[in-house]
């Protein structure tokens, strides 16, 4: 390559789970569940392996999630697109579950494209493209820079702020044997909201980064309760509040619909078999199987 800019980077990306109930689009804690994302330059032509997760269900094609990531970022850096690319995406992350696939194919589509153009980018212009692409900065946010991260959007400007957070806590994942679509979730919200419902998320949503920042997990069952998503989105998810109850029952500090659903996310110090198995009973009480993720935090984000 001219200039001695890079032909091959490797990408890894953590999973992430949004809102955590209270912090509506604006909280997301990333998670020790990782896609990898491989950029090489090759001869000519498009090639794009998907394993693991998505395999034969994710697009191997000019529509691939990944490579519209990499064509933005080199378009508008004005990098000269290569005449050929291998693009291997190796998942462990379910594919549409709420566990942030869509914010990790775009935030390593972006760090490999990135690093093949040479750097040329900061991490807060990666997260202003990755915004553009996914269309809200919450799990894109987590992706990027791990931990627990708060984001807003000021003035065009995305603020965000990274808490690291205790290894010791983990996540409990049920991913039930359905699927959701990120519109119909968002289009099933009503258009507004009352005013003492939007104080008791705010109030919530405050005390949820307080408990991880100052390790008072005790008050998560209360921070993690959300009234602007949840009770709308419950219809979606055949026994979801059964499941956030059994979940606490069992030993978990709270529990919520992780983003869009229809996963639900419990946070927990310990108990973590007895966790998962209150949860995927719950759901099968409600006719539906669930996969078990017991998943650590990450605290690192993406990284090559």
């Amino acid at each position: 390559m001219p200039g001695g800019l890079r032909s091959y980077v490797s990408v890894k990306v953590p999973a992430t789970t949004a809102n955590l109930g209270s912090g509506c689009d604006c909280l997301s804690l990333a998670l020790a569940l990782y896609n990898t994302v491989t950029l090489g330059l090759s001869g000519a032509g498009l090639a794009i392996s998907v394993y693991g997760e998505g395999e034969g269900q994710i697009p191997a094609d000019g529509s691939n999630l990944v490579w519209q990531a990499v064509k933005r970022l080199w378009r508008k850096c004005g990098f000269a697109m290569p005449p050929g690319i291998a693009l291997t995406l190796e998942n462990e992350i379910p594919v549409g579950a709420g566990l942030g696939s869509s914010a990790a194919a775009i935030v390593g589509g972006l760090m490999a494209a990135n690093a093949i153009a040479g750097d040329r980018f900061s991490a807060q212009d990666i997260l202003t493209l990755a915004t553009g692409l996914e269309g809200h900065p919450d799990n894109v946010a987590a992706a990027l820079f791990g931990g627990l991260t708060v984001v807003v959007s000021e003035e065009n400007r995305l603020r965000w702020l990274k808490i690291p957070v205790d290894p010791a806590l983990a996540a409990v994942i049920a991913v039930p044997d359905l699927r959701i679509s990120t519109q119909d979730a968002r289009r099933i919200l009503p258009a507004d909201c009352r005013r003492e419902d939007a104080v008791y998320n705010v109030g919530r949503a405050a005390l949820l980064v307080g408990a991880v920042a100052s390790r008072r997990y005790e008050l998560l069952v209360t921070a993690m309760q959300d009234r602007l998503y949840q009770p709308y989105r419950a219809s979606l998810v055949p026994g979801l509040d059964k499941v956030m109850e059994a979940a606490v029952e069992a030993g978990a500090f709270g529990a919520a619909l992780s983003g869009a659903g229809p996963a639900v996310v419990a946070i927990t110090g310990g108990n973590t078999e007895a966790v998962g198995a209150a949860m995927a009973g719950a759901f099968r009480n409600a006719g539906v199987n669930a996969r078990v993720f017991t998943l650590g935090v990450d605290n690192h984000g993406a990284i090559e």
